[in-house]
């Protein structure tokens, strides 16, 4: 009974502020935009596509700790596979809020696959030299993948 009591208490001021129209806090309203539509990217499929390979490489990460080290070779591989999607991440958060409907579904899994090649190019290369043709193949598909994601982002 004593817990109600105070609490109304607590929020006669507050009530009274919204009955009569004034501000909580008397401070202007900011001028920033809302994080929401700062981040209008985080709500694009394409950032979801990423973000589901994110959380997959993260869950696969915490299950290999458990039994092998950091030497082990698939998790020096999930911890590549994790900065480069990071970067992808960052990447599609750049974008202006004006071109957000450029962040589809497709351009997510075009993303995906470029995060796979260079996951391949990066273990081709710990193996062969650059000269080498398998190499070569790897950094070309590459190539092709980002060439199609910069002709989508601009």
């Amino acid at each position: 009974m004593k817990l109600k009591t105070l609490l109304a208490i607590l929020m006669i001021p507050v009530l009274a502020g919204i009955a009569f129209g004034q501000k909580s806090g008397g401070a202007e309203p900011s001028k920033t935009p809302a994080p929401a539509a700062a981040n209008s990217a985080r709500f694009s499929p394409a950032y979801a596509e990423i973000l589901l390979l994110k959380t997959e490489r993260e869950a696969q990460l915490e299950s290999l700790l458990i039994d092998y080290t950091e030497e082990y070779p698939k998790i020096k591989e999930a911890r590549f596979q994790l900065t480069v999607i990071q970067k992808d991440m960052e990447r599609l958060l750049a974008v202006k809020p004006a071109e957000v409907s450029k962040l589809t579904l497709a351009l997510g899994k075009l993303m995906v696959r470029k995060v796979e090649i260079e996951t391949d190019v990066w273990a081709l290369r710990i193996k062969y030299s650059d000269d080498h043709p398998e190499v070569k193949r790897a950094k070309r598909k590459l190539e092709i993948f980002e060439a199609a994601i910069k002709d989508i982002l601009g």
